[in-house]
């Protein structure tokens, strides 16, 4: 690029982010924003094992046939600092490398400006404290902190538990300003839709139900056409990703929260090489979205970032699996972001041989936006 052409760039760059933060600006006082209280954001990405996020690809698993379908140059290519998937190249950096290769926002950014847990070869420990090692419960201990043995199946009806989305929902400055996207069409019974008084948009629910315009209804079209790979039950997550984003950006919420799922489908399947396209592409989504709130009035230096999983996965060949027979599927891992200034995530302590549960999770993300959650079951504590 010459440099006539790299100070264009620079320019147009500079026009466009001008550009975003002054309609950004504009939305925030047509619909009154509120600044003074901190904005969340929930991601989560189903089954991502914290191997994968502390060691990067898996040598082992990228070289079995029965998982690479027959392409482990394609994996290794992508994915490793190797030439030929050995351990040649070691250590903490050549570690650090093959992370960053697979997931670079959550190694790189959140590593770095935020804080990482579940790192088991520093015996840094995040568990699940209930005793399914599946999603529903999962999600259930997430947003409740109340890890109910009594929910033991997918199929389980609407959560009969208060959720710190239906508790901010209440709460001042937090009012309408709630809403979750999910792939799955389980979450309008884990969150409770009917109950909770936010809008749930999960499975090919399409967005122009309650934000109809051009771009959600072509949107819905082009989701009622897409490849089905997981039939009815769930979607692809491109189409969680786009109708949320795209909400974000319209309607300003003050909470949010966006659930991927490809990433438990393929390991379900034992494709290797789609599970880590799968997270690979939920890690730039998740920068494009921060990026975006460091870029926003009202977002930026007053948001909360945590993205986590709602179970681990089995070790080995048994990578494809979870459940309570399957070890090693109790082992999960979060990661959380703030404000670079003024921000409590300063209050949070992380150790090695420290052991923290999903259940906590649930009272640390409302903490963090200085309330208290009180439902009436019980609830892990927070973290600090």
């Amino acid at each position: 690029m010459s440099q006539k052409s790299s100070i264009f760039a620079v320019f147009l760059a500079i026009l466009i982010f001008q550009h975003n933060g002054l309609k950004a600006q504009k939305q925030i006082e047509k619909i009154g924003l509120d600044r003074s209280s901190p904005n969340l954001i929930v991601i989560t990405t189903d089954g991502l094992r914290w191997q994968e996020v502390f060691n990067g690809m898996d040598f082992a698993l990228a070289n079995n046939r029965k998982f690479n379908h027959g392409d482990s140059a394609y994996l290794f290519n992508k994915y490793s600092n190797t030439l030929n998937g050995g351990n040649s190249i070691d250590g903490a950096n050549a570690v650090l490398e093959r992370r960053a290769k697979l997931l670079p926002f959550i190694t790189q950014t959140m590593g770095t400006k935020g804080l990482l847990f579940g790192n088991r070869f520093k015996e840094n420990k995040v568990d699940v404290a209930n005793p399914h090692w599946f999603s529903y419960p999962g999600y259930n201990e997430i947003f409740t902190g109340y890890p109910d043995s009594a929910i033991n199946s997918n199929n389980y009806p609407p959560n009969p538990h208060e959720n710190i989305l239906a508790f901010l929902q209440k709460q001042k400055g937090y009012q309408n300003n709630v809403i979750a996207f999910g792939a799955w069409d389980a979450y309008s019974r884990i969150l409770n839709e009917a109950a909770s008084g936010f809008p749930v948009i999960n499975g090919f629910e399409s967005l122009s139900s309650i934000l109809p315009d051009p771009q959600t209804k072509m949107l819905a079209q082009m989701l009622k056409d897409s490849y089905k790979p997981f039939k009815e039950a769930e979607c692809l997550d491109v189409f969680t990703h786009q109708q949320a984003k795209y909400y974000l950006e319209t309607k300003l919420p003050k909470v949010m929260y966006i659930s991927y799922g490809e990433t438990d489908e393929w390991a379900h399947e034992g494709n290797y090489s789609a599970y880590l396209d799968a997270s690979h592409q939920v890690d730039a989504w998740v920068n494009e979205l921060w990026q975006w709130v460091q870029n926003t009035p009202g977002y930026k230096d007053n948001t909360y970032l945590l993205i986590t999983t709602d179970h681990g996965r089995g070790f080995g060949e048994g990578w494809t699996d979870h459940g309570a027979d399957v070890k090693g599927a109790s082992s999960i891992w979060f990661g959380l972001m703030g404000p670079e200034k003024n921000s409590n995530l300063n209050k949070i302590k992380q150790t090695d041989n420290q052991q923290l549960y999903q259940k906590q999770l649930a009272a640390t993300m409302v903490k963090l936006l200085g309330l208290e959650f009180t439902p009436a079951h019980p609830v892990g504590n927070p973290i600090y």
